[in-house]
């Protein structure tokens, strides 16, 4: 279902400005995640200002203070980096755990990369005694703030996705959807039974997925067969007048996304690009995996003087649940070009 010319407009136009969390049951949530590049980035800076400001207490000058933290930095950030490479290689196993096994497994490592950082200061001659039982508990200190920062974070992902689904909900059993689904059915019953019976298959499953069991992430491949049933019951209630074109890239399917992520962008395409114009609009679905990313991009023509624009609500509540996942992994733009609509999202393959 490739389309090269679809392909070609997945780069975002020159003109324009402006880790993945298993299901682990409904119990468990994993807690301990050092995979993000984002996480790996607050937690060394977090820990080079701790340096820092530490280091200014016995400094006698600028000049010393310098010289100081550089050498008590080659010592903390060999020990922060071993901290994130174990939390990371540890995470899949830490999230079957009960909450309270992640955070002591956190505060245990950050001990012992304490103790990794003081054996590098008595290798270097950075201190003529040393202190193992402060650096183990620095370490626990320091790693017990970045571990109460991952549990916030994931706390944070769970009220997020709660209110997604409910926003979703709403939105796929809002009432002129559902009459205009089953009225469109009914039409077909007696000339094209074949037809209907889809169509009401295809309602089914859009019903089924709103009120499936919550999921703490879902593939890509999984999300566009969700916006293809909805699609196929849209194409029979404006016909001619949403014009779809798909090009999918198989390999992008396996990147994993919220549950419900793609599936207020494909309704937003067709409510501001279909609705609205006596003469249709055109939706475009691509998907292409480069290297290490996917992306994917949604977008519609936009009508001339055909009403007032959303609120933006949808794709607030995308680009949210985005960040929540993927971090700075991921991106998020959405602009009108060239009389197109455009949302364009990158996330790791």
């Amino acid at each position: 279902m490739k389309n090269p010319e679809i392909l070609s407009t997945l780069d975002w136009p020159a003109t324009q400005a402006g880790e993945p969390v298993p299901a682990t049951g409904p119990h468990r949530q994993r807690v301990f995640d050092a995979c993000h590049v984002g996480v790996v980035l607050r937690a060394v800076l977090f820990v080079q200002a701790v340096v820092a400001v530490g280091v200014m207490f016995v400094a006698p000058s600028a000049w010393a203070w310098w010289l100081d933290m550089a050498a008590f930095t080659a010592v903390t950030q060999p020990a922060v980096l071993a901290w994130l490479v174990a939390g990371c290689a540890l995470s899949g196993w830490l999230g079957r755990w009960p909450l309270w096994v992640q955070v002591g497994a956190g505060l245990l490592l950050g001990a012992l990369a304490g103790g990794l950082a003081m054996a590098l200061a008595a290798w270097l001659a950075l201190l003529e005694t040393p202190r193992w039982l402060a650096a183990g508990l620095g370490g626990g200190l320091l790693a017990g703030v970045l571990v109460a920062g991952l549990v916030w974070r994931a706390r944070a992902q769970a009220p997020a996705g709660t209110q997604a689904r409910l926003v979703e909900l709403q939105s796929r059993i809002r009432p002129h959807f559902l009459f205009n689904t089953l009225n469109s059915a009914i039409a077909l019953v007696r000339a094209e039974p074949a037809r209907a019976e889809v169509l009401l298959e295809d309602l089914s499953e859009l019903f089924r997925s709103a009120l499936a069991d919550t999921q703490s992430d879902t593939t890509l491949g999984q999300e566009l067969q969700l916006a293809q049933r909805y699609l196929a019951i849209e194409q029979v209630r404006f016909g001619e007048r949403l014009r779809l074109t798909w090009s999918l890239d198989p390999q992008a399917n396996a990147a994993r996304l919220p549950p419900l992520l793609l599936q207020p962008l494909v309704e937003n395409a067709v409510k501001h690009g279909v609705e609205p114009s006596l003469h249709g609009a055109d939706v475009a679905i691509a998907t292409q995996r480069r290297g290490s990313k996917v992306l994917i991009k949604v977008s519609n023509s936009v009508p001339a003087g055909t009403g007032q624009p959303g609120m933006g609500l949808a794709l607030a509540n995308v680009r949210e649940r985005l960040d929540l996942m993927h971090d700075l992994q991921a991106t998020f733009r959405a602009a009108q070009v060239d009389g197109q609509f455009v949302v364009r999202l990158e996330v790791p393959a």
